[in-house]
């Protein structure tokens, strides 16, 4: 099979194209015939980052080469004996082995059966694969993490980005007041999502426009606390503060905590112990047209490399999709 391998980290022009060994499947695992994958932030990182693979994909050997992806959309070729909810044939799609060996960027991958959820019928491979880390991160943080209810002010920052775009139709559909941030260039995109308001970040600053936040849903690619320290000027007290990509220090959480009375939480999608759970909200609410996936560019699978020089741009609109 056709899978991208990854044979000495760095730049995207690295990934490559070539005929692989078919994987094999347990005996609570399906093997998917892949149609669609999506590219993530993550990916980039541990591509570029040996230490980010071996944290990513515990400690899985990178020799002789390294097939990175997690998130897929595709059709059922085989069952494990313990499989019962899934049958060949099926069309399905999840974030698989996450935290772990995904080997999503392939034309067949093996997975855990508690890790996938059946396509709905009215979107497409591409749109499934898009609603996998993506999705699955705003849903979890939002609502595991940030126990979103009707009525909440929601500050969402990276709002056109992949996280951000289902954040935003998420708290929407939990009832919350919406405050999108993002690029002048997207605000009709962002507000076509359903935020009530947009804040161009290029002119404006969101903490000087915003003082009684209930929440600020933090999913800009920065890596610094000085980044996410703006968002509580935004945060009423009692308020919260959800980090996706900034990994607060424990003085930070501590005295944002003493000083305000505000949660910081740097979210993790692979702390929820429901992961079935978690996908199963996701296919109810794109099944319900709740929440739609925008696919800002399709790749062929040769051009992956091509996915990657984009998701590093950090301006990329919605998500990266690879079709197979």
């Amino acid at each position: 099979m056709k899978a991208v391998v990854l044979k000495e980290f760095g730049a995207a022009e690295n990934l490559y194209v070539e005929e692989v060994p078919l994987p094999s499947i347990g005996d609570n695992e399906v093997m998917v015939q892949v149609k669609a994958f999506s590219v993530n932030p993550v990916e980039a990182h541990v591509r570029e980052v040996k230490d980010w693979w071996s944290l990513v994909s515990l400690n899985t050997p990178a020799a002789p080469y390294v097939i990175l992806g997690w998130d897929i959309a595709g059709v059922i070729t085989e069952v494990g004996q313990n499989v019962v909810n899934f049958k060949k044939g099926d069309e399905v799609f999840g974030m698989i082995n996450f935290l772990g060996l995904g080997a999503g960027y392939a034309e067949y991958v093996s997975a855990p059966e508690v890790d996938l959820a059946m396509k709905p019928s009215n979107i497409s491979f591409e749109e499934a694969a898009g609603a996998t880390m993506a999705a699955q991160t705003a849903y979890v943080s939002l609502v595991g993490y940030g126990k979103i209810k009707k009525g909440d002010k929601i500050v969402v920052t990276g709002a056109s980005g992949g996280v951000g775009h289902y954040a935003v139709q998420i708290a929407k559909y939990f009832g919350a007041y919406v405050i999108g941030v993002a690029s002048e260039a997207n605000r009709e995109f962002v507000l076509g999502l359903g935020a009530d308001e947009f804040v161009d970040y290029s002119t404006q600053n969101f903490e000087e426009l915003v003082k009684d936040a209930d929440m600020v849903h933090d999913a800009v690619w920065k890596n610094d606390e000085s980044h996410i320290a703006r968002s509580l000027l935004a945060i009423k007290p009692g308020g919260t503060l959800l980090s996706v990509m900034v990994y607060p220090s424990a003085e930070f959480i501590e005295n944002a905590k003493k000083e305000k009375d505000v949660t910081v939480t740097r979210m993790n999608v692979t702390d929820t112990k429901d992961h079935v759970g978690d996908i199963e909200a996701i296919r109810s609410l794109l099944e319900s047209g709740a929440i739609k996936s925008y696919i800002s560019q399709t790749f062929t699978i040769e051009d992956t490399y091509k996915a990657h020089q984009q998701i590093e741009t950090h301006s990329t609109k919605g998500k990266i999709v690879i079709k197979l």
